[in-house]
C-alpha cells in the first residue's frame, strides 16, 4: 500500500507557536501587552512611525495566554490538515504566511483609519486564510473535497466572525483581512488537478 502523505508543514507551525509560546512564558507573562510588545506585538504607532515593519511578520507567531493559542492551533490542524495535502508544501507554507501579513496589513490600514491603537498578535490572520483558501479549493472541485463541503466552510467562517464580533479582544480586521488574503492566493496557486482524495481521507469528520 502507498504511505498516506503527510501534512508535515501543518504539524510543523503547531510545533514552532507551541515553543514560543513555551520559551516566552518562561522569561515573562504573554498576557502581559507591554511584554508582548517588547517582543515582536504589532502596535500602529511603531510600524507607521518606528517603521518597525517585522512585526507584520512576528507577531502572527505570538499568542495572548494559553486560550488564544490552543483556539488558533486547533483551527491550524483542522484546516491545515486538507489544505496542505491538497494544494502542497510549498504553496500552503506561502498562503499561511502571506495571509497572515495580510491580515496585519488590513488590520493596520483600519486602525490607522479610525485613530484606534492595540497591540495585537496572533495566528487567527494566517488561519483564516487557510480557511478562506480551503473555501476556494473545495469550489473549485465542484463544491465538495473529501468530506469537506463549501456549505460547510462557509458556516464554519459566519460562526467564526459571530464569535468575533460578540467578544472583546479580537481583531476581526484582521480575520477578514486573511480570510480574503488566503481566498485570493488559492485563486493564483491552485490548479486542481484529476487525482482526487477518498473521502475518508479529510482530517475533519464532516464540513463545518
Amino acid at each position: 500500500m502507498r504511505r498516506k502523505p503527510e501534512a508535515v508543514c501543518t504539524a510543523a507551525l503547531i510545533i514552532i507557536n507551541i515553543a514560543v509560546f513555551l520559551v516566552m512564558s518562561m522569561i515573562g507573562n504573554m498576557e502581559d501587552a507591554v511584554f508582548m510588545l517588547q517582543h515582536g506585538a504589532v502596535y500602529e504607532p511603531l510600524v507607521i512611525e518606528e517603521h518597525e515593519f517585522y512585526r507584520i511578520f512576528t507577531s502572527i507567531f505570538l499568542h495572548f495566554g494559553i486560550s488564544h493559542l490552543m483556539n488558533n492551533m486547533v483551527m491550524l490542524g483542522a484546516l491545515g490538515w486538507n489544505l496542505e495535502l491538497e494544494i502542497g508544501k510549498g504553496r500552503f507554507l506561502i498562503i499561511y504566511l502571506l495571509s497572515g501579513i495580510g491580515g496585519n496589513l488590513l488590520s493596520l490600514y483600519h486602525s490607522v483609519s479610525v485613530e484606534e491603537y492595540a497591540v495585537s498578535a496572533g495566528a487567527s490572520g494566517a488561519v483564516f486564510g487557510l480557511m478562506g483558501a480551503l473555501l476556494y479549493v473545495v469550489i473549485a472541485n465542484g463544491g465538495r473535497l473529501g468530506r469537506l463541503s463549501g456549505r460547510g466552510l462557509l458556516i464554519m467562517a459566519a460562526l467564526s466572525f459571530y464569535f468575533g464580533l460578540t467578544s472583546s479582544g479580537v481583531d476581526n480586521w484582521a480575520h477578514i483581512g486573511g480570510l480574503l488574503s488566503g481566498f485570493f492566493l488559492a485563486f493564483v496557486l491552485y490548479r486542481k488537478t484529476n487525482v482526487r482524495r477518498d473521502a475518508n481521507s479529510s482530517y475533519m469528520g464532516y464540513g463545518m
